[in-house]
């Protein structure tokens, strides 16, 4: 998608202007309608359209008026029509012609400041995403065919510097957006770290771990998920240094699963090929690297990402199987489709131990229980420290994506003691499920302030009410830990 930021609408396709819940039309739309004799109003009191937000209305070609058409959008309540609710309304302007056969969208937003300009046009990039590279028989009428959006600005000059972070957060979310769309056949455990390790040219330093010198480092736990596939399991490490030198450094862990089959406790057959996007954590967290590298944070940031396949062939990992991790802990794994905090437990350790962190964030596809919780619109967040919780929370909230807070009860844990090993990779029986998982998580942390994301319930959406995220994966977390840092963490 292409952005220009234009001083005026001039002779457009196309002319999008906000309209507030009452019929009323902002400053660049009483212009559009003064110009055209009042069509605007009448045509609003001629249909169904109240300015409620995101709906919309067509008027084609009114006299008066350069633009061949004129799209009034909904931005309902001006008294709620915050940065959430531009991103919204500017979605739905595209959503409302992708398919019109206009080449260019121009936003008359002109009345707004350089910096909603700016996310009007990344809400854009980011609705107009879609992941059809293997559609080969898509026929041109459901195909977009709006490739460029103009915005209207009081300050070309300034809005083009607003967008400019904005527009390297785009690029993260897409990137991590399509790791997670792949299929397996094309994304495995190599791909997945060939595809990090081309992220170097941003500034970033990346290193790739194969099995021999995981080996070396006694990372069993992570190996042993792995050890069933004949792709070779990878830990990539990707550093940041935007800050202080020698400051300690922000660290983020993501469960990489390329594909899981639940190895030798194999799943069922129905929804098993939704397991391509059980790396949605690791997506995330490149996702996040590359915004923070794209916008060049003032901040020193790491993130380890195990990645590994989990596939049930004569040499996979058995229900009752002892494995010694890299912290030196037992595990009895109980089930192999418990995996994903086993690649966490050694990526976790390897983590603290390398870079003495200030916090550790892990992001994981990790529990089917965290969906049973808390439905599909809100992730599970657990923290041992507050002081980390605490502006997760508050930049999931100017971002939009929604987590919930779940507790660590002591108590539960003895629901992981095992009778022949330091620990057991899932509780007794189903109940609390996401909380047992997280639980054996913090085992791994060595005291270090930490936070885990369960991201099962938001890493993909098939039918998605938001219109700055398509059907499909959504690139979670990255928006969130990424307004974190700039807000709370850097200098």
């Amino acid at each position: 998608m292409k952005v220009e930021f234009v001083a005026a609408a001039g002779s457009a396709e196309i002319v999008a202007v906000l309209v507030h819940g009452d019929r009323s039309l902002t400053a660049a739309g009483g212009t559009y309608d003064q110009a055209a004799s009042g069509a605007l109003t009448k045509a609003m009191q001629k249909s169904r359209f109240t300015g409620s937000a995101d709906a919309t209305l067509t008027i084609a070609a009114p006299a008066g008026v350069e633009a061949d058409s004129v799209l009034l959008v909904g931005a309902g309540d001006p008294a709620k029509f915050d940065d959430l609710a531009l991103e919204s309304a500017a979605a739905a302007a595209f959503h409302a012609v992708r398919l019109s056969g206009a080449e260019v969208l121009t936003l008359d937003f002109g009345h707004l400041s350089p910096e909603q300009s700016a996310r009007a046009a990344f809400a854009v990039r980011l609705a107009a995403y879609r992941f059809d590279k293997y559609r080969t028989t898509l026929k041109a009428e459901k195909i977009a065919s709006v490739t460029s959006v103009r915005v209207v600005t009081s300050d070309i000059r300034a809005s083009q510097a607003a967008f400019e972070p904005l527009s390297a957060v785009a690029d993260a979310v897409i990137f991590a957006r399509d790791l997670v769309a792949e299929p397996a056949n094309v994304l495995y455990p190599e791909e997945f770290a060939r595809r990090v390790k081309a992220l170097e040219p941003l500034g970033l330093k990346v290193e790739i771990l194969g099995e021999a010198e995981m080996e070396k480092l006694g990372m069993r736990t992570l190996l042993g998920v792995g050890q069933g596939s004949r792709r070779e399991s990878q830990l990539a490490v990707i550093q940041w240094n935007g800050g202080k030198a020698g400051e300690q450094p922000l660290a983020f862990v993501g469960k990489g699963v390329t594909f899981d089959t639940g190895g030798i406790s194999i799943k069922p057959a129905d929804g098993m090929e939704d397991m391509k996007w059980d790396m949605g954590g690791a997506a995330a967290v490149a996702g996040l690297m590359h915004a923070l590298a794209g916008r060049k944070a003032k901040v020193n940031a790491v993130g380890v990402l195990g990645l590994v396949e989990n596939m049930p062939d004569g040499n996979a990992q058995r229900p009752g199987d002892v494995v010694v991790s890299m912290s030196g802990q037992s595990v009895e794994v109980i089930n192999t489709d418990a995996e994903g905090r086993l690649v966490l437990a050694d990526a976790l350790w390897y983590t603290q131990d390398r870079f003495k962190p200030k916090f550790m964030i892990d992001l994981a596809t990790l529990t089917g229980a965290a969906i049973v919780a808390l439905g599909l619109d809100y992730a599970a967040l657990y923290a041992n420290d507050e002081a980390v919780a605490g502006p997760i929370f508050a930049a999931a909230d100017k971002v939009g994506e929604n987590f919930w807070r779940m507790p660590l009860p002591p108590q539960y844990e003895k629901h992981i003691d095992s009778p022949i090993a330091d620990v057991k990779n899932t509780g007794n029986g189903r109940a609390g499920g996401s909380i047992t998982a997280a639980l054996f998580l913090q085992r791994f942390t060595n005291g270090t302030p930490w936070a885990h994301l369960d991201i099962a319930p938001t890493a993909w959406v098939n039918k998605s009410t938001r219109n700055t995220i398509p059907d499909g994966a959504v690139g979670f977390g990255v928006r969130t830990l990424d307004r974190m840092v700039a807000d709370s963490y850097e200098g």
